[in-house]
């Protein structure tokens, strides 16, 4: 965990009285404070900031990656935290991370914190499915861009309210086995990077609500089948793939552990099992490094 201040006013006192002039710093207390925790500093990873500010304030932002990202009082308007989220496809260097508050009366407190991604690779899978996931017939292609815009929609959202609370537990209890930022091939023919983490499981399996969220959609997609995307609020989204059956609907709000829908192997995949990604502030996160995250001990 690091930790960056940003200066506060100080004052210069000289004494006059001295044969020579001797000057001293009285530094007041910095503004704000801002410290993070994170698995790692590597793309596809989620950074908890905590910050402390030095007067109470009603609404922090975090700017950083290009994405802005907005905080959350953690019972006192001087203590704050976000999440921000690292995209997959972020360059490995030095970012800055900018947090900016606003107090009651309209003034405005800011930090800078320096993030230092490193880089990582990730593996290459080499996968057989159906040829019609590969090369859509014609007639297909206009339900497949009506989904993957609505889809869009739903990330660019950010609802006002955050409805998550406490650590986010897995959705099912089986092993991961597809880890996030995977390359694919179908066929012989490269596809985008999996942007989630594939879970293995029995068709049935109940599927349970990481934490409290509202249900978006609740559907039947072309490539991830039965899906259901929850909204978690403040930009956070869960999305899950490949159901055998759909237990929420869309409009439900959904408590931790409620169960959503049943795992399967609808849309493009080789056998059952639950694709569940994680969208923060439109950026593509392993859904393992919020729970860890928010998992950790503070």
């Amino acid at each position: 965990m690091g930790a960056t201040k940003m200066p506060g006013l100080h004052a210069l006192w000289l004494s006059a009285a001295a044969p020579v002039a001797l000057s001293a710093v009285l530094a007041m207390p910095a503004e704000m404070t801002v410290a993070h925790r994170a698995r790692s500093l590597q793309p596809g990873e989620v950074m908890l900031l905590t910050i402390a500010s030095a007067r109470p304030l009603r609404e922090v932002r975090v700017e950083a990656f290009g994405r802005s990202f907005p905080c959350f009082e953690t019972g006192d308007q001087r203590a704050w935290s976000g999440l921000v989220g690292i995209d997959l496809d972020t360059k490995p260097g030095r970012h800055v991370a900018t947090v900016a508050g606003l107090d009651a009366d309209g003034g405005t407190v800011t930090a800078d914190y320096p993030v230092t991604v490193a880089p990582k690779t990730f593996a290459t899978r080499t996968l057989t499915v159906d040829p019609s996931f590969v090369s859509p017939p014609p007639e297909a292609l206009p339900r497949i861009q009506k989904e993957s815009e609505r889809v869009r929609a739903i990330f660019d959202a950010v609802s006002p309210e955050r409805y998550w609370s406490g650590p986010f537990g897995l959705p099912v209890p089986g092993r991961s086995i597809s880890e996030f930022g995977k390359r694919s091939v179908y066929n012989g023919q490269p596809r985008s990077p999996h942007a989630g983490t594939d879970f293995a499981g029995a068709t049935g399996t109940p599927i349970k609500a990481p934490n409290a969220g509202k249900v978006v959609l609740a559907g039947n997609l072309y490539y991830s089948g039965n899906t259901v995307i929850l909204d978690h609020g403040r930009g956070l989204y869960s999305y899950f793939g490949h159901l055998s059956a759909l237990l929420a609907r869309e409009g439900d709000t959904v408590g931790a552990g409620d169960v959503v829908g049943r795992l399967g192997a609808t849309g493009l995949v080789t056998g059952p099992h639950l694709h569940w990604a994680v969208r923060l502030a439109g950026t593509r996160v392993d859904p393992l490094s919020l729970v860890h995250v928010l998992s950790a001990p503070r």
